[in-house]
This record gives C-alpha cells, sequence and structure tokens, in this order.
C-alpha cells in the first residue's frame, strides 16, 4: 500500500514538471549568408601568370610558329560558379601600332606576333590589344587563361633571344 501512494504523488511531479515546461517560450531566427559573384588568383607568385614559349627556330626560317600559353603551377585562379570573366592583354613593351613584337635586346630587330583564344588561331579568336575577350571554364576552382600565339618568321633575323612582356588585366 505504501508503493500504491506513491505512485499518484509522482505523477501528479511529473505532470506539473511536463507541463511547465509546455508554457516556455519558443521563437525561431534566421540563420544566412549572402555569396556574391567574384573571382581570386592565389598562391605563391602571383605577379607571374605564365609563358608562352614559341620555342627554338633558325635564323633563316620563314614559317608560322604556334605555341599554347602554359599557366604558372604556383598559381590558382578560380571564380564563384557562374560569374562571368573577361581578360584584356595589352600590347607588350614593344607593340606598334596596334600590333605585338618579340625583340632582340640591344638591337631593333622585332618579330611580330598574335594572341587567340584557341588553338585554331581564327580571325575571329583573335585577341585584340586592350580588348575584353571573354573566358569559358569548365572548373570554376581551377581556370587556366585560353592564350594561343602564331609567330610569323619571316626569313633572315639576328641570332638571339627574342622576348616581350605582356599585362593581363581579369574583370569580372
Amino acid at each position: 500500500m505504501l508503493i500504491t501512494r506513491r505512485v499518484p504523488v509522482l505523477c501528479i511531479l511529473l505532470t506539473l514538471y511536463v507541463s511547465s515546461a509546455r508554457s516556455l517560450p519558443t521563437q525561431t531566427f534566421l540563420v544566412s549568408a549572402t555569396i556574391v559573384a567574384g573571382c581570386a588568383v592565389s598562391g605563391t607568385n602571383t605577379g607571374v601568370f605564365g609563358t608562352l614559349d614559341f620555342g627554338t627556330h633558325s635564323g633563316v626560317s620563314s614559317t608560322s610558329v604556334s605555341a599554347s600559353y602554359v599557366q604558372s603551377t604556383t598559381i590558382i585562379l578560380a571564380c564563384t560558379p557562374g560569374t562571368t570573366l573577361n581578360m584584356s592583354i595589352n600590347g607588350g613593351i614593344h607593340a606598334s601600332s596596334n600590333t605585338r613584337h618579340l625583340k632582340i635586346a640591344n638591337f631593333s630587330d622585332q618579330i611580330t606576333y598574335r594572341l587567340f583564344t584557341n588553338s585554331s588561331h581564327s580571325a575571329a579568336s583573335e585577341i585584340p590589344i586592350n580588348q575584353n575577350v571573354a573566358v569559358t571554364y569548365s572548373d570554376s576552382n581551377n581556370i587556366t587563361l585560353p592564350i594561343y600565339g602564331l609567330l610569323q618568321l619571316s626569313g633572315v633575323k639576328r641570332a638571339g633571344n627574342y622576348s616581350d612582356t605582356l599585362t593581363v588585366t581579369l574583370s569580372w
């Protein structure tokens, strides 16, 4: 009998505890974040994007030479998925009359070259000096700039290293 009297008292205490817990106020609150479209260049040497090397050729060669841009492995170019990325490339340090040139040091000898966004070197894919060109990409975490060069060797040229330095500007 002693047990039966304690059970109703325990049930009453539990009922009071549960009903008082139900009466506590509850509210919801919003948690959010906004992601803006953008791109980032990161890595250990972000000032040097890569190289476009036309290789070594005979000083009497008359031919067209193709080269593909090789992006530096020390940089990573990434954009928010769906971001429209554009690049603009200047004329280089030896440009004249809207034409890019490689130049040999200490002499006036130059070799004309052109840049394109695809390896077919079609007129529609030529990269004009200082004009925005759309960059298409499939992996937004690892974007490689689509730059292809075409060098026109036109016969006898002074032997030596011909070079140019270009500046690429990215916008989105």
